[in-house]
């Protein structure tokens, strides 16, 4: 008989992953099943992009790669940090990665013993909790309900940290919120964080340029925090490169060294043709992105509108990434023939079955409150996602 690891048995699977799947099954039922439950852009590649890996592999750049990535990489995203965050990382300060995902769990694997306290702000994004759990860490949640905006406050994690405390983790733009933690507040933060020196925070970048509310800020342009903050950013979400898988950590020397050690006994550097393609995109002008961001804005206006319109719905008004996350609590007790709505993970696969739309419970993100819309996808098909949703609210009594 086949024995699986406590690790493995305790942790959970993806929600927005498992979602994905329930929603290919109805698809393949012939069932006409709008999947808002991915955050993946729905645009292509930039040529420019493309054409950089072709010329990659026409130049032969197919052998084993370094450990945390290219010089080449690693040069260009320093320039990068530097002209768009203020940040000064070395080459030698940053690792690349076959995605943030493992950025996030090189630095959870390299800082984290059992026993240590990581302190992650909810709603969070759905793998935060369980590489923290892999590594034998207690998360330590620290709620920030939607009528705070989905953020929590310096004195708010002041009040949390322990002598156990070894991380925070948390993410702005939020997965999955949208919400964007402004200057001022990051200020705030920081303010906490500089009192407890053994603190790292891991302050996770991925939707930097899909920002609706203007300049980007980074936790760790203040000097005071610098040599605490890992920050995280990958080419993901704003180049439409999720199938590229690419991250990337800019960090303290210390941790660049072991998520290097770590690294390279879990998979070595990431693919070659895609190092040489994240070239272009670390090296392009962000202003070549603004049609995708105007698009991404757009439809959500469309679907704060479309939600403002659903009685019992509460928002807030995100100001980045590609999510909104609705309250959804007012439809808890209610009911659709034998069909009980108990909490957002019914209502979630209510929809999914009655209206045959495919969202996230925000049970998966902290919020149990709440659920998920990605919006990376055509004004159509939100439109008549929206609708659906309405329409399949309306009978629940």
């Amino acid at each position: 008989m086949i024995q699986l690891s406590d690790r493995l048995l305790a942790m959970e699977e993806s929600a927005t992953i498992a979602m994905s799947r329930k929603s290919r099954e109805l698809k393949t039922q012939g069932k006409d099943v709008i999947s808002l439950s991915l955050g993946e852009p729905d645009f292509n590649t930039p040529q420019f992009i493309k054409d950089a890996a072709n010329e990659a592999m026409n130049n032969n750049f197919t052998k084993y790669m370094p450990v945390p990535g290219y010089d080449d990489l690693r040069e260009s995203i320093s320039q990068k940090f530097k002209r768009d965050n203020g940040l000064d990382y070395t080459k030698d300060q940053i690792v690349v990665s076959t995605g943030a995902k493992q950025s996030i769990a090189n630095v959870v694997l390299s800082l984290i013993n059992p026993g240590d306290e990581v302190i992650i702000p909810a709603p969070y994004w759905v793998s935060y909790i369980e590489i923290v759990k892999v590594a034998g860490g207690i998360p330590v949640i620290v709620n920030a309900g939607i009528e705070k905006d989905f953020k929590i406050t310096g004195p708010e994690l002041a009040n949390v940290v322990t002598p156990k405390s070894k991380l925070m983790i948390f993410s702005t733009p939020c997965n999955p919120t949208g919400t964007v933690y402004n200057k001022e507040e990051l200020r705030g933060l920081a303010d906490a964080i500089v009192k407890h020196p053994s603190l790292i925070v891991l302050c996770d970048e991925i939707y930097e340029h899909i920002n609706f509310e203007g300049k980007h800020e980074s936790l760790a342009q203040f000097e005071d925090v610098y040599e605490q903050v890992v920050t995280v950013n990958g080419v993901s979400k704003a180049w439409a490169m999720t199938g590229w898988r690419l991250g990337y950590i800019g960090a303290p020397q210390t941790i660049a060294d072991a998520c290097n050690k770590v690294q390279g006994q879990f998979t070595s550097g990431t693919c070659s043709i895609t190092q040489k393609a994240a070239i272009a995109a670390m090296e392009a002008n962000p202003v070549v992105l603004k049609d995708m961001i105007s698009a991404f804005k757009n439809r959500r206006t469309l679907v704060l509108e479309a939600l403002s319109n659903i009685p019992g719905i509460k928002t807030n008004n995100p100001g980045g990434a590609f999510y909104v996350f609705p309250d959804c609590s007012a439809y808890f007790g209610k009911s659709y023939g034998s069909i009980q709505i108990n909490n957002a993970s019914d209502l979630c696969m209510y929809l999914l079955e009655e209206a045959l739309v495919a969202l996230v419970t925000g049970d998966a993100f902290g919020d149990p409150n709440c659920f998920r819309i990605s919006y990376a996808a055509s004004e159509e098909t939100l439109i008549e996602a929206m609708r659906r949703i309405k329409d399949a609210l309306s009978k629940l009594k």
